[in-house]
């Protein structure tokens, strides 16, 4: 698919005092404009991205009143290939604890519900995004790599398609080893890098781009220039 964002853009930087209050923030915007498309339209189709960054983000959502969440079609950004369908470290799972179990969305589509091999679960996935008229709402965060999704540095911003499979960048998979090294879960710890998922699908950066709007929850990777090393190979820019 062709590339449906602008060429020229600007970026309003807010800054907090804590992560709560980001989060709070954040989460207020999204809520108004789903409401705004549902208002408009009927529904609102949005894809969630699923970290220890978005805690704060997905908890206020969660929390705000008056989202017709019946009237909401969910998408997430991104998934591991190798692991099974009910383990803790799927996105899947955590979308489900933080959001999706408590909210009830009318209509939610995970990359582990499909059947078929890696690229033809790829494929039918973006036909369901093309099928619901693509995104109102991409809630996206950027890796300590400056990737979006696991759109890794290198990958292609005019990427034809919408959805594919990547090898993740050790750099992404030191910060999932990270992520998870704590978890209160034990069964969600990994056990060493080596056991760390190095397959995963993923949205294309188009696809995200092409949302008519934005929330985003994470700004660890803004500090460094994660990106302005990377000129034009950065996802995250």
């Amino acid at each position: 698919m062709k590339p449906q964002y602008p060429l020229t853009r600007s970026l309003d930087l807010h800054i907090y005092k804590s992560r709560d209050e980001m989060g709070k923030s954040a989460a207020e915007d999204v809520a108004a404009a789903m409401k705004k498309f549902i208002r408009a339209k009927g529904k609102v189709v949005m894809v969630f991205a699923a970290a220890p960054s978005q805690n704060e983000f997905l908890s206020h959502l969660a929390k705000i009143r008056g989202i017709h969440w019946a009237r909401v079609v969910c998408f997430h950004l991104d998934e591991y290939v190798d692991l099974p369908r009910n383990h803790p470290n799927t996105f899947e799972a955590y979308l489900r604890e933080h959001l999706f179990d408590l909210v009830k969305p009318g209509t939610v589509y995970f990359l582990k519900g499909l059947k078929g091999n890696g690229r033809e679960v790829a494929r039918q996935y973006a036909k369901l995004l093309e099928k619901h008229g693509g995104v109102d709402i991409s809630c996206i965060g950027i890796g300590e790599n400056g990737h979006i999704a696991f759109n890794e540095p290198g990958s292609d911003l005019e990427d034809p398609e919408m959805v594919r499979i990547i090898t993740i960048d050790e750099r992404s998979v030191k910060q999932q080893y990270r992520d998870y090294k704590d978890h209160p879960d034990p069964a969600a710890r990994y056990s060493s890098l080596k056991a760390v998922p190095r397959k995963a699908w993923t949205m294309t950066v188009p696809a995200i781009s092409a949302a008519r709007a934005y929330g985003r929850a994470r700004a660890r990777a803004i500090g460094p220039p994660a990106c302005a090393r990377r000129p034009g190979r950065c996802a995250g820019t």
